[in-house]
C-alpha cells in the first residue's frame, strides 16, 4: 500500500542502509562524471591528496544516499518527483570500503494543491564509525490519498515541477 501526503508527519524518523561502497564503483563512478585526480587516481591520490587515498566523488555520494531513500522510504511511497535539495553539505569524504546508513527525517509537510503536498525531509548519510559523511533536505511531492484543501499558498509560490 502507497504511503500518501496524509501518512507522513513531521518527525516521522527512518534509518535504512547499508551500501558498501566497492573501490571499482568509485572509479567507475568518478572517471565518467568527476574526474578529477583525487577520485581517479589511486597512486596520487594516496602520496599528493590530503586524503591519503581515492575518495568518491560528493555526486557519487549524493547517488548512493539516493538509492538507499529510495530502497528505504520512496518506492513504497505515492511520490511525484521532488522540486529540489536544500542544505546539500559533504562532511566527510567517503571512501572504498564504506559501508553507508541513512537517516531520514520529515521536517515540514505543506499541503500544495489539492492533488499533492510536498515533504521536506532531511536526510543524512553515515559511515560505518557513524561519522556524517553527507546532509542534504529534500522537497519531494507526494500525491494526497483524496483531492484535499490547500491550508496556505503563497501568492508568487513556485508551480514547477
Amino acid at each position: 500500500m502507497p504511503v500518501f501526503y496524509e501518512d507522513v508527519a513531521v518527525g516521522d524518523v527512518s534509518t535504512h542502509g547499508s551500501y558498501e561502497v566497492a573501490r571499482e564503483e568509485v572509479l567507475r563512478f568518478a572517471e565518467r562524471y568527476d574526474p578529477q585526480w583525487f577520485h581517479v587516481d589511486p597512486e596520487r591520490a594516496a602520496s599528493e591528496s590530503p586524503y591519503g587515498g581515492v575518495i568518491a566523488s560528493g555526486w557519487h555520494t549524493a547517488a548512493m544516499t539516493m538509492r538507499l531513500l529510495v530502497d528505504g522510504t520512496l518506492a513504497d511511497a505515492a511520490t511525484v518527483g521532488a522540486k529540489g535539495v536544500d542544505d546539500l553539505r559533504w562532511r566527510v569524504p567517503v571512501r572504498p570500503g564504506d559501508t553507508l546508513r541513512i537517516e531520514n527525517e520529515v521536517v515540514e509537510t505543506v499541503p500544495e494543491r489539492p492533488d499533492r503536498g510536498l515533504v521536506r525531509a532531511r536526510t543524512e548519510t553515515y559511515n560505518q564509525d557513524d561519522e556524517q559523511v553527507f546532509h542534504m533536505v529534500g522537497n519531494v511531492m507526494y500525491l494526497r490519498r483524496e483531492d484535499g484543501p490547500v491550508e496556505s499558498r503563497d501568492a508568487g509560490a513556485d508551480d514547477r515541477e
